[in-house]
């Protein structure tokens, strides 16, 4: 160490040596700039430039957003590869009294307000720019309106939408595209915004006022007073001849869309932390809005969804809201409604909201009155990818389950699932997860012990894994107790009789077809299960609620659960290569009168703290583990039996376990047989391994 240190020492000073002999043969003994010797010295700074001598040339960086060098323009012209396009302010073309045309070549700026007049009509061609610019304190007079009689076409495509935003990028930027038509409100004829003193409204329903496709809305929404402000987008009284579809509505300070009254209809709107509310409607509003995905990840929003005013009944076909942040979901006043069909709602703390005392009936949810306690958590029912073309993101790769399963469902296992809550597959479906699909639990989404998977009686579940490509199910935090596991219940027979309650999620299960199917496992991994609901109640990470014989479970491993590894509350399912590793309650559990069979088992305890590597309660049905092979390097207790439950057992093999038997309540020994002879509490078992480990490296390594 010591010579490396006077090598680096050495190292120094011939580097501070050569420093001096820079300066000492400076013309000027280093007491100025030269200007002209290829040196960097004096006030200099650059080589010979700067300070006392000439300016140093700044270069152009071209892409970096600022002016500089020779550039003629951000980033443009000068020795840039770009030629500078001058740039149009479209306010000076205000008011517009003929139709215009734009073009997407130019570079459009908005520092004012622009108004189309009636008669005339703004066509806006794909990949048009509008960049508001406002200095501060005009933002309520920046903005673009379509008058009562006037129209608008923006042309935007998929590839090359139609954007208008803001320079300076803040929230509250500008007012927004307000667009004023001659249908009915309940506001009566030529009625007056609340902005602008615009005039809408009539009697004409059909009135049409343009067409507008692909066009993003960006940081609008500036404040009027404490009672008004402008939206994304504000359609007052606009007719159902107009055409409005792929719209994104982002980052306002005020609502993304808002409809006073009128009969337009709309479909596919991205409506992104608008921090009012994303859509609103008042004055009657009774068209209909297709494909809605309003998505919360900033607090301090009002709503997802608000109404207000007299009931026009509106529809909304595909509506998913999802909020990272809690919040109010849906919100009526007075004694607005609604009409709703495929409805997902994903991490608001308050569901519905009927803020007036409205009545629930008002507002229809698939087909029936709205429920305040309904939680509404199926499925999205509008894929955000459809939006790529407004978010810029490879959007895709992750999608959230939540919710009800009610139509088959099969997973991609080119996706990253997020599971947020409970994913329920209902009686009737069937829930298709092939090789090579994750699931990862959220588990600050939805709490510990409401995330999880069940299948419900009558449901069914197909895991396709194989031992290439398992299927994994894991949590997000990596740690024992994150989540509910995988839960399924089965219409089999159990001692608590026909539809019996779960001790976890209220869950329905029991009956007497003891061939009952709940489908197909094979290759599954599931890790960190086992949340805690009560001193009393846990999941495990696979439970089994009076699961049938039909169906088939096979190569299942459970790690690093906070309770037990898999639990069989009666039923008749048997099950076969189980690999169990560090359960901290019992890897292998069962009561209720299970009798099915389980081969080839392999549980292994490295960690203290465990409860036993088998328990058995209850009625002795007699069930059937054929070759068991438990390991602890933390001794404890292999087997443990409890009441009257027993087992016939063959293959055992116990290693390390401090008592290999335990009859917890005194039950009878011969309720429990090895190798077809009754169990001995005193003998150690520890025949080689019958379950060769290696057979698991498909979930181990």
């Amino acid at each position: 160490m010591k010579t490396k240190i006077f090598k680096i020492s050495m190292a120094s000073i011939a580097v501070f040596a050569l420093v001096l002999t820079g300066c000492s043969s400076d013309d000027n003994g280093g007491n100025g700039p030269t200007c002209s010797d290829g040196i960097q010295n004096g006030t200099e700074t650059g080589v010979d430039c700067g300070g006392t001598c000439n300016a140093c040339p700044v270069e152009s960086t071209c892409d970096d957003g600022i002016q500089n060098g020779d550039e003629e323009g951000v980033d443009c012209g000068g020795s840039c590869p770009n030629a500078c396009t001058a740039s149009v302010n479209l306010t000076t073309l205000s008011p517009i009294t003929e139709d215009l045309t734009l073009d997407a070549s130019e570079t459009y700026i908005l520092d004012g307000a622009v108004s189309v007049e009636n008669g005339a009509k703004l066509t806006i061609p794909a990949g048009t720019t509008i960049t508001a610019s406002a200095a501060s304190g005009d933002e309520t007079s920046t903005y673009i309106v379509i008058q009562k009689g006037a129209s608008i076409d923006v042309l935007g495509t998929s590839s090359n939408p139609v954007v208008m935003t803001s320079d300076s990028e803040v929230p509250g930027d500008w007012g927004g595209l307000v667009i004023l038509g001659d249908a009915t409100t309940t506001k009566g004829t030529d009625a007056s915004a609340e902005v602008g003193e615009f005039l809408y409204g009539g009697s004409n329903d059909t009135d049409n006022s343009g067409t507008i496709n692909y066009l993003i809305i960006n940081y609008a929404g500036a404040q009027i007073n404490p009672e008004s402000q402008y939206n994304g987008l504000t359609l007052y009284a606009v007719g159902s001849g107009t055409t409005i579809s792929n719209i994104a509505l982002l980052n306002g300070t005020d609502d993304g869309v808002e409809f006073f009254g009128g009969t337009v209809s709309a479909s596919n709107f991205y409506l992104e932390n608008n921090q009012d509310d994303a859509i609103d409607w008042t004055e009657g509003w009774n068209g209909t809005l297709t494909n809605a995905y309003v998505l919360h990840t900033e607090a301090g929003f009002s709503t997802a969804v608000e109404a207000d005013g007299d009931n026009g009944n509106p529809s909304l076909v595909n509506l998913t809201v999802l909020s990272t942040q809690g919040g109010t979901a849906l919100q009526f006043k007075k004694e607005s409604g609604a009409t709703i069909t495929g409805l997902s709602i994903s991490g608001y703390e308050t569901i519905l909201d009927f803020r007036d005392g409205g009545a629930v009936s008002n507002v229809q949810i698939e087909g029936a009155d709205s429920d305040p306690n309904e939680l509404y958590a199926n499925l999205a029912t509008v894929d955000v990818n459809s939006f790529s073309w407004a978010t810029g993101q490879t959007v895709g790769t992750s999608t959230v389950l939540t919710g009800n399963v009610s139509s088959d469902l099969t997973l991609d296992a080119s996706i990253a699932y997020e599971l947020q809550g409970t994913l329920s597959v209902l009686s009737g479906t069937t829930l298709t997860i092939p090789a090579g699909t994750t699931i990862t639990a959220n588990v600050q989404a939805a709490g510990a012990t409401s995330t999880y998977i069940v299948v419900q009686k009558g449901g069914m579940i197909d895991i396709q894994g194989t031992a290439a490509n398992p299927v994994v199910m894991t949590s997000s935090g990596t740690t024992p107790g994150d989540w509910g596991g995988l839960v399924i219940a089965g219409d089999a027979t159990t001692t608590k009789g026909t539809d019996a309650t779960a001790e976890v999620g209220n869950i329905i299960y029991g009956g007497s077809n003891d061939t009952d199917d709940s489908g197909s496992i094979d290759y599954l991994i599931i890790n960190y299960a086992g949340a805690q609901i009560n001193s009393e109640s846990q999941y495990n990470g696979l439970t089994l609620y009076a699961v049938g014989s039909e169906t088939t479970i096979s190569n299942v491993a459970i790690l690093n659960g906070a309770d037990d590894g898999v639990e069989f509350f009666g039923g008749t399912v048997s099950a076969s290569n189980f690999y169990m590793e560090n359960n901290q309650d019992d890897a292998i559990d069962w009561t209720e009168g299970w009798n099915g069979t389980l081969t080839n088992a392999y549980v292994l305890h490295t960690e203290a703290g465990f409860s036993t590597a088998v328990e058995a309660d209850g009625d002795n049905n007699m069930p059937t583990l054929e070759n068991l092979t438990c390991v602890s390097t933390q001794g404890g207790t292999a087997l443990q039996f409890k009441k009257e439950s027993g087992a016939a057992i063959t293959g055992l093999s116990l290693d390390g376990y401090t008592t290999n038997v335990d009859f917890r309540d005194g039950g009878a020994t011969t309720n429990v047989t090895v190798d077809n002879v009754t169990i001995d509490v005193n003998a150690a078992y520890d025949a080689a391994a019958t379950v060769d480990v290696a057979i698991f490296d498909w979930a181990t390594n």
